[in-house]
């Protein structure tokens, strides 16, 4: 049985969601957090669809940043959480959708300095992401998910769904007032997608600095589909 399924965003671990986990956990939750690095979009959402398929009822899967992507193209999920996550349609991808954004404003969308290492992939620039990634989280629950940062192939930004299933599953965008990472009119786009939205006064890890909040928000989406 899986009450909640949560997907990681790039460059991120299970790992960085421990906190989070621990605590839906110590209210009774079960949860999975299912490592879906260097997997293609097909393959990351077979797999969340497997977890979905030997669950007794329906979990609700929470996507940050761009495990967005895939939570919005599994299938048989009770709801659909989008925690500053990128919540695209068929076709798009996150290449085009910043290059649109960067045509409209004549301002650069891409929110994070990333930089190719010896393999090719793409490594966060420490000092960024502490700004851009974890503006509002403590300096030392920062450092831990700085260290746990992981390179990423540049293809993440390629990645278009061939199919979507969030027009037809219960959904709510949080949106971040301080998020440094997703372009504002991205967000409202994403948000506008939803069946509602909020915004808090958090950047794009309200996993780490408002783990609470994130938690309470679990537990009043199961209630609102009868759980």
């Amino acid at each position: 049985m899986t009450d909640v399924i949560i997907l990681h965003g790039a460059w991120h671990r299970p790992a960085h969601y421990d906190d989070l986990v621990g605590l839906l956990r110590l209210q009774g939750l079960s949860v999975e957090v299912p490592d879906l690095y260097l997997l293609s979009l097909e393959d990351s959402t077979a797999l969340v669809e497997d977890v979905i398929a030997t669950s007794e009822q329906p979990p609700l899967v929470v996507g940050h940043s761009f495990g967005g992507v895939t939570a919005g193209t599994v299938r048989g999920a009770e709801g659909l959480i989008f925690l500053a996550g990128w919540l695209l349609d068929v076709g798009e991808s996150p290449a085009q959708l910043l290059a649109e954004v960067e045509k409209e404003t004549g301002v650069p969308a891409a929110g994070l300095i990333a930089e190719p290492d010896s393999n090719g992939r793409l490594r966060l620039d420490p000092a960024d992401a502490r700004k851009n990634l974890f503006g509002d989280v403590d300096e030392r629950t920062a450092a831990r998910a700085i260290e746990l940062l992981r390179p990423e192939p540049p293809s993440i930004f390629e990645a278009a769904p061939s199919h979507v299933s969030w027009r037809d599953t219960p959904s709510i965008y949080i949106g971040g007032i301080d998020d440094r990472a997703i372009a504002a009119p991205l967000i409202s786009r994403f948000a506008a997608r939803c069946s509602v939205s909020e915004t808090w006064k958090t950047s794009h890890s309200p996993y780490l600095s408002h783990p609470t909040a994130v938690a309470d928000l679990v537990h009043r989406r199961r209630r609102h589909a009868g759980r």
